[in-house]
């Protein structure tokens, strides 16, 4: 897929003043502080279009991004960031969870996870919530270019030893670096892919 244009769309605190749900949605997840901004405006190749903080828990709405005129684009809060208030994480995971079940063009949540960083058990629980409540998502590795070439696989297959424990196999994920641009080729085709789905669904 050619990112032809990516436009700011709206933020909001409510997923019911969200844009309306007429075009297939992507939405992008993880700890405060794993380089999602970064990777947003690396698969859309305009720097600076999601906000780049160097203080963690920056992102506390929904973004939504408009992509080729054709599927929305979505920058959610961080989550487990321990600085913020336990009544604002609270706050944070209502919304989030309001969104998730309530966006019907939903169609799959990127759920991005430091690949210098053992596995997380807020991440692990993340998406057990998400298998639960049947919703499609994918993990996106993020900071690969960090890793070496052999620590690299490692770290990936140590990750996926440690989800087998009670998965029963390992969902599908990406592996990526914002300033390598790698795994923008992947991310975008397997969106553009599922974006027929919606189209078939939607006919």
């Amino acid at each position: 897929m050619k990112i032809s244009s990516a436009v700011y769309i709206s933020s909001n605190a409510k997923f019911e003043d969200c844009p309306p749900a007429d075009k297939p949605e992507y939405a992008f997840i993880g700890r405060s502080n794993v380089g999602k901004s970064s990777l947003i405006n690396m698969l859309c190749g305009i720097n600076g279009l999601a906000r780049i903080s160097s203080t963690p828990g920056k992102t506390q709405i929904i973004n939504h991004y408009l992509i080729n005129d054709k599927w929305y684009l979505v920058d959610l809060p961080g989550y487990g960031y321990a600085k913020v208030s336990k009544l604002k994480r609270a706050q944070f995971n209502q919304m989030i969870s309001r969104y998730i079940l309530g966006r019907k063009n939903l169609m799959c949540v990127f759920i991005l996870v430091d690949s210098r960083i053992e596995p997380q058990a807020i991440d692990l629980e993340f998406m057990e919530n998400l298998a639960t409540m049947e919703i499609a998502f994918t993990v996106v590795f993020t900071k690969c270019d960090k890793l070496s070439s052999i620590k690299l696989p490692k770290a990936i297959a140590a990750y996926k030893r440690t989800m087998l424990k009670t998965w029963e196999e390992f969902p599908k994920h990406f592996l990526t670096s914002a300033e390598k641009k790698t795994g923008r080729a992947d991310i975008l085709d397997f969106i553009e892919e599922t974006n027929l789905i919606f189209d078939q669904l939607n006919s």
